[in-house]
């Protein structure tokens, strides 16, 4: 299924002005019983699911970073060894923001498509020195030989949900949720709550750069999580962790349906699900209370008002255009 993300490529998604860019036509089809079940990108959905959805599985997580693939006249260097203003193709808030701060010698500019599109757009053109896209992606095309660098978490964390992939079905369709939910993943389950509760916290979403990363190691959380300036000049960033060893054990067998930050996982430990949550709320309080609710109040408002004029001026051709045409009009009729 075609999705308004999938089908307007010439604007960042940023500026598009629409929520759900990804996920609003094949959520229609599930609320009108079209389809049983739809499968996402888990970073394409939004912290908030329209009523009655839920999330019904989190499938194990793929490389979540993000990998760097150069122009084939760059082979063998990286992001720091590429040329003073050398450009960069990425349409994402969130890696702009990082690699500005981290490479302040390079620029980036959008760059729109599916990954045959954009890869294109590196290889036949001079444009672009490289382009940024996701780890998961290329390797689940098999294109990992594309792969120039892979980016590790001080140089540009993920996205929430990166990397995994999560299965979306009506609330209250227990036979289908039943179903699915063979295919959760516990670490996978566990991180992405966090990251999910941590994004909802400070109302984040494609309009503002928030980055993040997690992991699970010694049944213990680990959550990182950073809000920053458009232009990477402002960041916020911290770490917390919980043990989860007790709330693992505590294992509930009885069918549980309560959602967190959307996510329904039957047969799984309620205690570790709320132990995540509130892992990642309170890492956002912690950001908030340090000022990243300003920062990325000032990055939406700047996104709402280049949207504003993307608007404006799109209006402004549209009437150009149909002047035009009503002049033509009027000549052949007078002819």
């Amino acid at each position: 299924m075609s999705t308004t993300g999938d089908n307007i490529l010439d604007k960042a998604l940023s500026k598009i002005g629409e929520k759900s860019l990804f996920t609003k036509e094949l959520e229609l089809a599930l609320q009108d019983k079209r389809v049983d079940l739809v499968v996402h990108s888990l970073k394409d959905l939004p912290s908030m699911l329209p009523d009655g959805m839920a999330i019904a599985a989190v499938c194990k997580r793929d490389n979540p970073y993000d990998a760097v693939v150069l122009h084939p006249k760059h082979a063998g260097k990286t992001l720091k060894k590429l040329s003073k203003d050398s450009v960069i193709g990425t349409s994402s808030l969130r890696r702009i923001a990082q690699l500005q701060r981290r490479y302040p010698h390079l620029k980036f500019e959008d760059i729109r498509g599916n990954l045959n599109t954009r890869l294109r757009k590196l290889d036949e053109g001079d444009k672009y020195s490289a382009i940024i896209l996701a780890v998961a992606g290329l390797e689940r095309m098999g294109w990992e030989d594309r792969i120039s660098q892979i980016l590790d978490p001080e140089d540009c964390m993920y996205a929430v949900g990166q990397g995994a992939l999560g299965v979306e079905v009506r609330e209250n369709d227990q036979p289908t949720i039943k179903l699915v939910s063979k295919l959760h993943d516990d670490d996978t389950l566990i991180r992405c709550i966090s990251e999910r509760a941590f994004l909802r916290q400070l109302e984040g979403g494609c309009s503002a750069p928030v980055a993040v990363h997690s992991e699970v190691k010694n049944n213990k959380l680990e959550l990182t999580g950073a809000a920053l300036s458009l232009d990477g000049s402002q960041c916020i960033k911290k770490s917390s962790e919980k043990d989860l060893s007790e709330q693992i054990e505590t294992l509930k067998k009885e069918t549980n349906n309560k959602l967190f930050v959307g996510i329904i996982a039957q047969d799984v430990s309620q205690n570790a699900m709320y132990t995540a949550e509130n892992l990642g709320k309170d890492l956002a309080i912690t950001l908030q209370n340090e000022g990243a609710t300003e920062i990325l109040k000032v990055a939406k408002e700047t996104i709402a008002n280049q949207i504003k004029e993307s608007m404006k001026r799109k209006a402004v051709d549209e009437k150009g255009d149909s002047e035009v045409v009503a002049k033509k009009q009027t000549v052949e009729k007078e002819t």
